[in-house]
């Protein structure tokens, strides 16, 4: 595969799981727990830092190739990815503001590809 579109690709797979990460965090955060040693040291929490390393990890990779101005924008695609998986996964409504903001943010990244 051409190092132009694998090392973009790279970081959008960085931005996605990154994304999830989030996620999982959000999850934890909405449990109870008995102590703050078993809020912050619970599976969820680890495995959600993880991801978030491996994330980081990708973006670091990819940066070996990719343009840092290129780069901002792939990682703005993050808010694309949260507000459809808060939808899915949280039946989070997609409001008219969401929406124009998310056209706003594609257009950006149309204007910038140019």
């Amino acid at each position: 595969m051409n190092q132009t579109l694998l090392y973009p690709l790279i970081m959008s797979v960085g931005v996605l799981i990154s994304s999830v990460s989030q996620f999982m965090l959000k999850k934890a955060a909405q449990k109870e727990y008995s102590s703050v040693l078993k809020e912050y040291l619970n599976p969820l929490v680890i495995g959600a830092y993880f991801i978030l390393f491996l994330a980081s990890l990708c973006s670091v990779f990819a940066y070996r190739v990719v343009q840092l101005s290129l780069g901002a924008v792939i990682e703005s695609t993050s808010y694309i990815y949260v507000t459809v998986l808060s939808a899915v996964l949280y039946k989070e409504r997609i409001t008219v503001k969401k929406i124009i903001a998310l056209i706003l943010i594609v257009s950006g990244i149309i204007v910038f590809s140019m």
